[in-house]
């Protein structure tokens, strides 16, 4: 007989995976579907970016009110007030949620203008802002994982201000994000911090990798290549994980978590699948890990909910298979370097003219109020 435990199961709370809403608009709070989906869909935290907000905005009335308030407000000022505000609203929906699970969950995301990128100075100094106007314990200050952001990361968390780490596609830089999670609590716990509520989450891209790679497959266009197709973004999550289990064994981080300090979590991003000839929950069964988080748009959410079948962990043990996966990707003269970097390049410069797009909506709003 077929053990309980070996059955298939809709709960990926039960193998240990968080599950995160990748969307928030002001809609959502007003009409109480995030809190619904706390209930329905497993829900425990929200993340959040500039295209998301952009869309928002543009989409409804939900936010008249309030722009006809802002009438006359510089718009970036505008644009702040009002991301602040939703995301400030979430945090109290999901306060809950936070307290239940001693900080770990619970949690909302607010990105840094994506044109601080490459500005480091400039991003902590935002990320100092933000987390002040927010003024929720369980908010964390998104802030991308560009060579710049690097050190902006550890200045972050060295302040006691918890960070989720954005724009992950490459191992080398994912092993960079680490250490700078790491030295950034080290200098908490020099500044006197209490590191317990210091939350950080590193979000590992997945379907653009996909995307980019399966391009480059169809150009080649062999039987072999074409065999290929929709494996290299799992693989690389996959090493991913091998990845942040060996640094989260270290001697370097025990001496943390001894005082304290909960580890960096893997974040699956970019999941909804972008071809649909793949399993439209291809990103959430394909990487169900212990101490994972999933962040999806509402279309996956419902997928899983409806016909995901979650059999446990999918991930752990499968470093080899996935390298030697990455490897005749490879060998097929596609260089994931090439690949990472340029996603990594594409995905800044994609925040940018949402924002800039938010912007634009946001002038439009007040203009428009102000007539």
């Amino acid at each position: 007989m077929t053990q309980a435990t070996d059955r298939p199961t809709r709960r990926l709370s039960d193998a240990g995976v968080s599950i995160w809403l990748d969307d928030l608009s002001r809609e959502r709070l007003d009409t109480g579907n995030l809190a619904a989906l706390v209930e329905s869909h497993d829900v425990v935290g929200v993340t959040t970016n500039p295209t998301i907000f952009a869309g928002a905005l543009s989409a409804g009335n939900a936010y008249d009110g309030t722009l006809a308030e802002l009438a006359g407000t510089d718009v970036e000022d505008a644009v702040e007030r009002i991301t602040t505000d939703d995301v400030r609203r979430a945090a109290d929906v999901l306060r809950g949620v936070y307290d239940a699970t001693g900080t770990v969950d619970g949690r909302v995301s607010i990105e840094v203008d994506p044109r601080l990128a490459h500005d480091t100075d400039a991003t902590a100094a935002t990320a100092r802002r933000l987390w002040a106007t927010v003024d929720r314990p369980n908010v964390m200050i998104k802030i991308p994982a560009t060579l710049e952001g690097l050190p902006a990361i550890s200045a972050t968390l060295a302040a006691g201000i918890s960070v989720n780490v954005t724009l992950i596609f490459s191992l080398e830089r994912y092993r960079a994000v680490m250490d700078a999670f790491l030295t950034g609590l080290e200098q908490a716990r020099a500044n006197g911090h209490d590191l317990a509520p210091i939350g950080s989450v590193a979000s590992f891209f997945v379907s653009r990798v996909d995307a980019a790679v399966d391009a480059r497959l169809d150009e080649i266009g062999t039987d072999e290549a074409r065999a290929l197709r929709g494996t290299a973004a799992i693989a690389n999550a996959r090493l991913a994980y091998a990845a942040y289990e060996e640094v989260f064994s270290s001697e370097r981080w025990s001496s943390l978590r001894d005082a304290g300090a909960q580890p960096q979590r893997p974040l699956w991003a970019s999941t909804g699948v972008k071809n649909p000839d793949y399993p439209d929950t291809l990103y959430v069964t394909e990487l169900v890990a212990p101490g994972v988080v999933n962040t999806m748009p509402q279309a996956t959410l419902d997928a899983v909910a409806d016909h995901g079948e979650i059999a446990g962990d999918t991930v752990s043990g499968r470093a080899q298979e996935a390298a030697d996966t990455i490897a005749a990707v490879e060998a097929q003269g596609i260089s994931m370097d090439e690949v990472t970097a340029r996603l990594e390049a594409e995905g800044v410069s994609k925040f940018e003219v949402s924002w800039d797009e938010l912007l634009t909506t946001t002038k439009n709003g007040l203009d428009a109020a102000g007539a």
